[in-house]
């Protein structure tokens, strides 16, 4: 086929969703992972004015903020927010399973970011999206191609599949050797995580003040996977306080989002190479404990106990509600233990993520030839 322009093979969906809302998946940009082709995580029942319909096979695109790259097909049916595209492929022009590949390559996010307009929160239109060019071939090599490119992200969810069985095999190992925490069942005693740790929520700073050369401000959309990612960071020009600067093993944890799924998620800062912040939503915990911490953090025991934070509007979990926390304290030979446990998890899951990065570069090979 040649060169073709996104609106010749792929058109934009503005189906409105007339129905009751109730028990359907709503979706949101931050449900949307950068860079991933697949999402799973929804809201259900929540309070919103969304009314975009989207279908399963369809492609949701991130419109605002173009630069966190965020586009995904969808494998359900619901409603999402105003600030998504929901694309289709045109049937006869191109193969539906070919497109979310696409538009995840970085080359289609750069011309995307580069027709979006406003200075606080930069939007692109589907007439400037439709204009992108790129080479298409025939339907039936489409076929083949995208047969490859599936086959190849088939292979990398495998791998992170055994990134989240080895993060199980740890909270087993926790359970195993502390017990459940809420029931303590072997007696250990307890501390106050106020005893145990310093806390203190991040940085507030304007929307002015981001800029290209600043300072990185974590926020929620830095945690993956129970590590930090630096795949969209936002820079900020603007005074802060030495404390509010992460040190390395600092445990960052999202302490307040509209999403009840991304509330109470941690990280542990590793060793870094520039100063860096986070921000008024995120809480950094940090202690001399904090490898079994961090453990216990990823627990059933602590979601429950500050599940009181939801609210119909916003999930948090405040300082207050922290410092009301009482955490079993093993013994030292067994937080060593699960420490030690910890870091031999850590190297394999970075075996893993350097196999994944082999996959990523694979598919984009696929994409550019």
């Amino acid at each position: 086929m040649g060169v073709v322009k996104l609106g010749d093979v792929a058109r934009e969906s503005r189906l409105k969703w007339t129905k009751s809302k109730q028990d359907v998946p709503i979706v949101g940009l931050e449900h949307l992972i950068p860079d991933e082709i697949r999402f799973d995580a929804y809201d259900i029942n929540t309070d919103n004015t969304f009314s975009k319909r989207f279908v399963k096979g369809q492609v949701l695109f991130g419109r605002r903020r173009a630069y966190q790259r965020k586009a995904a097909i969808a494998e359900f049916d619901g409603i999402c927010s105003g600030d998504i595209t929901v694309i289709e492929a045109i049937e006869g022009k191109m193969v539906p399973e070919l497109l979310p590949f696409i538009i995840q390559t970085p080359v289609f996010f750069d011309y995307a970011n580069r027709g979006s307009a406003g200075s606080l929160s930069p939007r692109v239109k589907w007439e400037h999206l439709a204009d992108y060019e790129f080479e298409l071939p025939p339907l039936e090599e489409q076929k083949i191609l995208a047969d490859k490119l599936w086959a190849a992200y088939r292979l990398k969810e495998a791998y992170k599949k055994l990134l989240d069985a080895t993060d199980e095999m740890v909270k087993s190992q926790f359970i195993e050797m502390v017990g459940d925490p809420r029931n303590n069942p072997k007696g250990w005693p307890t501390k106050r995580l106020s005893e145990l740790a310093e806390y203190s929520i991040g940085l507030t700073y304007k929307p002015e003040q981001i800029c290209d050369d600043g300072t990185i401000v974590l926020r929620s959309g830095n945690i993956q996977d129970g590590k930090i990612s630096f795949s969209d960071i936002v820079r900020v020009n603007a005074p802060i306080k030495e404390s509010l600067f992460v040190k390395e093993d600092d445990i960052l944890m999202c302490s307040r989002n509209g999403s009840a799924s991304l509330v109470g998620k941690v990280a542990m800062i590793p060793d870094i190479n520039e100063p860096m912040t986070f921000g008024a939503f995120m809480t950094i915990i940090r202690s001399a404990e904090a490898k079994y911490l961090y453990l216990y953090f990823q627990s059933q025991d602590f979601r429950e106990r500050v599940s009181e934070g939801k609210s119909s509007t916003m999930n948090q979990i405040t300082q207050k509600m922290l410092d009301k926390v009482e955490v079993p304290f093993p013994d030292k030979d067994v937080r060593e233990a699960l420490s030690a446990i910890a870091s031999q998890a850590d190297k394999s899951k970075f075996e893993l993520r350097k196999s994944i990065d082999a996959i990523d570069k694979v598919i984009k090979s696929l994409i550019n030839n």
